[in-house]
């Protein structure tokens, strides 16, 4: 198969280029996008800056420039933008001599094809010393190492092409084969004007084969195709050669210019007069002289083929033409016809088309049941080789069947039996690639790695990949990678950036499947903040945060100054997580602590307190007294996260020391005491309930100067008013305390899907029912596709309202919606998703609404459909009307899915404006509306028989035919059609006449002599009215001539003469057949046929024989049904003395069936066909019989019996074992009978 095109990078290429040594030279190029990375070679090699070498770069424009160039310069260079590569050769020749003029050095053609001279250079010119022989170039794709390239050449010169292969990998040569076109073998064709011829280069490894075309003619442009194949490899590549004409026409000799083309006798060659004719400046040439250039070039072989022969010299001389011989037979060739083939019944198709993988069946069916068949691909005879060719002969069809077709079974087929051959061409058709799993919809931020997927049903299939429309390529910074692991196709992006956000498209032979990449600024995420703390003096005092992205750093600061870490003040960075651990805690470290993270504009804050604790003395005798600002009355709310501990210190005082109780209502929190001493009346009450048990989750410890309230994991039952009471005897002291639990909010209910569009629509939800304690911040969207389980967040800032508009969506893809809440605490679980919806948008407009037809109460419209539909289809369209600026008014009932339509029932005389909607699921499109109203009002058209142009004459049917004669016409309101024949109406039940709006048809079922006429249609509105005349013939065959006579008879010749036919059909006599019959035995001769004439002359009568004759008229309808034959005889005298015949006995031919060659014992094998042949002779011709073992074989299929010229063969069709036996061939006839017999043996192939 040929070679895909490839897209290329260059827009401007560098040419090869011939240069003197000492020179300098420079080859430039433009590339298509500027910011590739240009590189030059030089043998592969590639080429440093210097003084030497000066590459200069502006944008698009690339440059390299060689200064002093030596012999050692001539070497292959090359230019490589991304993945795009252009080589070019530099010649340098050494210095011409003082005494020689200097000429311009000529362009030198592409690298591997070289323009040969005719004419040798001079003996005394120095030669160049030798080149180094350069390196093969590379080429990485395919098999071949150097490709064929495009070249041109003049008539006359010669040109030769070069491909080389590397065969260091391959274990036997490989097979090359040059083709012109698309099947044209050029080995065939292999002779004086063209030469093929191969190397091969035991150092390198490298076969190199050539193809040259010597003295080019214009014939040969066109294109030209290499295949190379070896073993289960093959590449092939396509090129160019343009041939063009000498440019000196005037110097061209008439009689050098229509020399033949062997060596010089008449008869040596053909004379190319194609080549000729097509040399239209050549033809100008020769008749520049005699007549001027008036007119554009002609086709001379097209005057040619169109004039009669009388006009050949007139035609040669007027274009210069002198070999009118070679003229003619030329023109013989082109006008002879093919022959009728005697080998072939029924020869193959022109083309076959099968599936990759199929099988295919050839068929010919051939005139001589033995005959043997040869089976060519591509004049290549096919050999049996294993089971790919299966030969088959079944009667006098040959059947090629070919398994399991590739791609390299698309071929050119012929079928030869002897000299003919038939000819057929094979196309295998690829099977559709299709998508098996679509590509995924992805969201990614900057910089991170992208993999799109896909899988597809064939191994090893090929892919294109496309970003929203425009095909991805291997670039030079290999932005995208391509890779394939079996059915399974990746696109991967190395690093994202925002210039990737888009539509991501693979595409099959099959199908294709889009998915969307979005690509998003990072945005860091407080997962959790930092607490204020309230420590001891030796207490350790740790600060957390947590922050979305594990790979983010940061700094801690104190009071605006960074925290320098110590032994005493630790920092740490693990996964998302950031703490600064104080241990010791002492006064200095109370203040605002902050983490700002690194490249973010925000921080996270908490203050530090430090509890100092104070020793008094008091007297012994002193109350209790909780130390906390809540005292005063006013209660303090501590607010804690669910799931998290709380721990309250409560210092408090009091001697002795007071007793703690803690409560919440009228529920009792046992505590845990820590004392050296039970005091009196510090007994906690026996009829409180108690909240829980001393370690559980919720619980007290108290301690001689502080208590301490904890909850562990705390919920949101644990939310409430607490109460602390210390009391000993000398008082009591209490406070109250608030504790509120926050927690992520609920998940929103299932939101809902309005307003959809083509790409874009809105999502609209209600509040969480439960907020978490805190108030809602905002939301978080995602969506995904139907049969994905990948979901992408859509916005990263929080949505504030309960609606928010989704973009950037396909088209006819099913897409669901989820929502998330978040407040301080965190985000909530995901809610329901959405019912499932399509994002589809109404059709554009209809276009090119206009009035077809209008009558008094009706309208006909018609419009074309919109230019675009979508993914949602059309459902129809609603037409409507209305009156000046009143409502619009349906005019159909529903739709109508016709771009066309009738509206009845309007009042006449209205001037109504119609206008027509395109209805889909998404609703309707805009309006197509018409630009002035209309007026519902016939207007009348004069009446017009557009007569077709086979009616305007003589129209002529034979007796029985069927006549149907169609007449358009136009007018309105509906004409009246009136037919009449011979000026009067014609009878209806003679003849049948149909009338529509704009015909009228003229039937005639079996058409009589009488119906012939002149027949008038006349077509009337009120006044108006047009006619036309038809003449129809009615025709058959004629009567027999009238009285024909002998009226002389001499020698052995006789004169007869008629009169015409009494009927002459209905149209005119075109000729007369004559017979002639001898008496004896009545059989008929014809004398004369197409005559004319009323008399004739029989001659070449026998003597002595008596004849009847006979007379046939003759018209356009044939012979007439019985001729007019003679009354009288015609005898033919003898002369001389009469022969009395002698009297024989009748010989007896009868002879009983005799053998006289006999059936002969035969051994096959199974499988095989096997034929019993004997020969017989008898008269008369005897009844055959065959039997196997002594039973009749008539009726069994398995056995063909032949009878030709006394040979008498029975066909066994494929015999198996079973078949053996003896056979037996019995003859009958009524002179007696014979038989013969043979045993057969079935052999079992081992």
């Amino acid at each position: 198969m040929p070679e895909p095109l490839k897209k290329t990078a260059f827009t401007k290429k560098p040419k090869s280029s011939e240069v003197v040594v000492g020179d300098s030279v420079t080859f430039e190029a433009e590339i298509e996008k500027a910011g590739l990375k240009v590189k030059w070679q030089k043998n592969n090699v590639d080429i440093v800056a210097s003084d030497k070498y000066i590459i200069k770069a502006d944008e698009k424009s690339h440059s390299l420039t060689i200064n002093n160039v030596s012999t050692e310069d001539e070497v292959v260079y090359a230019v490589i933008a991304g993945t795009s590569k252009v080589k070019f050769e530099l010649k340098v020749k050494e210095p011409e001599k003082a005494n020689e003029a200097p000429a311009p050095a000529p362009e030198t053609p592409a690298p591997a094809v070289e323009e040969e001279k005719k004419d040798a250079p001079p003996a005394d010119a120095p030669a160049p010393p030798p080149p180094a022989p350069p390196e093969a170039p590379k080429d990485d794709i395919g098999l071949f190492l150097e490709r064929p390239v495009d070249g041109e050449v003049t008539v006359g010169a010669n040109i030769k092409f070069v491909a080389k292969v590397n065969g260091a990998s391959m274990l036997k040569k490989p097979v090359v084969k040059w083709f012109k076109g698309k099947w044209m073998d050029l080995s065939s064709k292999a002779g004086k004007h063209l030469q093929l011829s191969e190397t091969y280069d035991r150092h390198t490894k490298i076969y190199t084969f050539e193809i040259h075309i010597i003295q080019a003619k214009t014939t040969y442009d066109g294109g030209y195709r290499c295949e190379v194949s070896s073993k289960d490899k093959f590449d092939s590549c396509n090129f160019n050669l343009n041939v063009h004409e000498a440019p000196n026409t005037a110097d061209i000799d008439i009689r050098t210019a229509f020399k033949r083309t062997g060596d010089g006798t008449e008869e040596a060659g053909e004379l190319d007069f194609s080549a000729l004719l097509r040399k239209s400046s050549f033809l100008r040439s020769v008749n520049r002289e005699t007549k001027p250039e008036t007119g554009p070039d002609v086709d001379v072989w097209d005057i040619l083929r169109k004039a009669p022969p009388s006009e050949y010299e007139k035609i040669a001389f007027q274009y210069g033409i002198t070999d009118l011989r070679g003229l003619l037979k030329r023109l013989k060739k082109m006008k002879k016809e093919e022959k009728k083939s005697e080998a072939f019944q029924k020869k193959l198709d022109p083309a076959y088309q099968i599936d990759k993988g199929q099988k295919m069946k050839m068929v010919v069916e051939v005139a001589n049941p033995d005959a043997e068949v040869k089976w060519l691909k591509n004049g290549q005879e096919i050999r049996v080789a294993g089971s790919k060719y299966i030969f088959e002969s079944i009667g006098n069809k040959r059947i090629l069947t070919i398994n399991n077709c590739s791609l390299a079974d698309d071929a050119a087929y012929t079928c030869v039996i002897g000299e003919e051959k038939c000819f057929t061409e094979l196309f295998v058709r690829e099977p559709p690639v299709m998508i098996l799993r679509p590509l995924e919809d992805q969201m990614v931020m900057i910089g991170e790695r992208v993999e799109f997927e896909c899988e597809v049903s064939e191994e090893g299939a090929q892919v294109k990949w496309e970003k929203d429309g425009v095909e991805l390529t291997r670039e030079e910074t290999f932005k995208y990678r391509f890779k394939k692991d079996g059915m399974k196709h990746f696109l991967i992006i190395n690093e994202t950036s925002l210039e990737d956000n888009g539509h991501y498209i693979v595409k099959t032979n099959g199908g294709e499947s889009v998915a969307e990449l979005m690509v998003q600024e990072k945005q860091l995420e407080v997962l959790q903040g930092v607490a204020d703390l309230t420590v001891k003096a030796k207490e350790q005092a740790v600060f957390k945060c947590e922050v979305s992205d594990e790979t983010v750093a940061g700094i801690w600061v104190k009071n605006g100054k960074e925290v320098v870490p110590n032994d005493r003040i630790k920092i740490s960075h693990i996964g998302r997580v950031h703490k600064l651990t104080i241990d010791d805690v002492v006064p200095s470290d109370e203040g605002d602590y902050s983490f700002i993270p690194n490249g973010f504009a925000f921080n996270l804050s908490a203050k530090l307190h430090f509890m100092e604790v104070k020793i008094d003395f008091v007297p012994r005798e002193e109350p209790p007294k909780i130390k906390l600002d809540c005292v005063s009355g006013n209660a303090d709310t501590i607010i804690v996260v669910a799931g998290n501990k709380l721990r309250l210190d409560v210092p408090i005082s009091g001697d002795p020391t007071p007793t703690v109780i803690w409560s919440k209502g009228d529920k009792v929190i046992e505590q845990t005491l820590i004392r050296t001493k039970p005091e009196p009346g510090a007994e906690v009450n026996d009829d409180v309930d108690i909240i829980s048990e001393a370690h559980g989750r919720v619980h007290v410890e108290t301690f001689p100067d502080h208590c301490v309230f904890t909850i562990e994991g705390a919920e949101k039952s644990d939310e409430g008013a607490y109460t602390v009471l210390v009391k000993n005897p000398a008082g009591e002291d209490a406070a109250t305390i608030n504790v509120k639990v926050i927690e992520v909010p609920d998940p929103p209910e299932s939101p809902n899907i309005l307003n959809i569009g083509e790409d874009f629509c809105t999502v609209q939800w209600e509040t969480p029912k439960y907020d978490g304690g805190m108030p809602i911040l905002g939301y978080i969207l995602e969506r995904k596709k139907k049969k994905s389980f990948r979901w992408m967040r859509l916005n990263y800032e929080l949505v504030k309202e309960l609606s928010y508009e989704s973009k950037r969506m396909i088209e006819g893809v099913i897409y669901e919606m989820r929502i998330y809440a978040v407040n301080t605490i965190g985000m909530s679980r995901p809610s329901q998703p959405s019912q499932p919806f399509m994002p589809i948008a109404p059709t554009s407009e209809p276009t090119l609404l206009t009035v077809e037809d209008v009558s008094d109460t009706s309208i006909t419209l018609k419009w074309r459909p919109p230019e675009r539909i979508g993914a949602a289809g059309l459902d129809g369209y609603m037409v409507e009307y209305c009156k000046g600026a009143s409502e619009w008014v349906p005019a159909l009932q529903g739709l109508t899915e016709r771009t066309s339509c009738l509206i009845r029932d309007l009042p006449t005389g209205e001037k109504l404006t119609f206008r027509v909607r395109a209805i889909n699921l998404a609703g309707p499109s805009d309006p197509c509306t018409m630009k002035e109203p209309v007026t519902i009002r016939e207007i009348m058209q004069r009446p017009k028989i557009r007569l077709p142009r086979f009616l305007r004459q003589t129209l002529m049917k034979t007796v029985g035919e069927t006549v149907n004669i169609v007449i358009p016409f136009q007018g309105k309101p509906r004409p009246i059609v009136t037919w009449l024949k011979n000026g009067q109406p014609v009878d209806p039940k003679d003849v049948g006449v149909r009338n529509s709006d704009t015909d009228t048809i003229l039937f005639i079922r079996s058409a009589e002599r009488r119906h012939s006429g002149d027949y008038q249609v006349k077509i009337q509105i009120e006044n108006c009215e047009d006619a036309a005349t038809i003449q129809i013939q009615i025709v058959d065959k004629p009567s027999a001539p009238q009285n024909l006579k002998l009226v002389e008879v001499w020698g052995f010749n006789t004169a007869l003469e008629w009169s015409p036919p009494q009927d002459d059909g209905n149209t005119e006599i075109t000729g007369y057949t004559v017979q002639k019959a001898d008496k004896k035995t009545m059989e008929w001769f014809t004398v004369y046929e197409h005559y004319r004439r009323l008399n004739c002359i029989v001659s070449d009568l026998i003597m002595g024989n008596e004849y009847f004759f006979r007379v046939f008229s003759e018209n356009m309808c044939g012979l007439s049904e019985k001729p007019f034959t003679s009354k009288n005889t015609a005898l033919i005298q003898k002369t001389g003395i009469a022969y009395k015949p002698p009297n024989y006995k009748e010989h007896e031919f009868g002879e009983a069936p005799k053998f006289t060659h006999p059936l002969a014992n035969r051994s096959v094998v199974a499988g095989y066909n096997a034929t019993l042949s004997c020969a017989l002779r008898g008269s008369p011709k005897p009844r055959i019989t065959w039997y196997k073992n002594k039973v009749d074989l008539s009726g069994e299929a398995r056995y063909r019996c032949f009878s030709k010229q006394g040979v008498l063969t029975l066909e066994v069709r494929k015999p198996s074992p079973f078949d053996g036996g003896v056979y037996t061939c019995r003859a009958v006839n009524e002179h007696g009978e014979d038989e013969t017999e043979c045993r057969l043996e079935v052999r079992v192939p081992q």
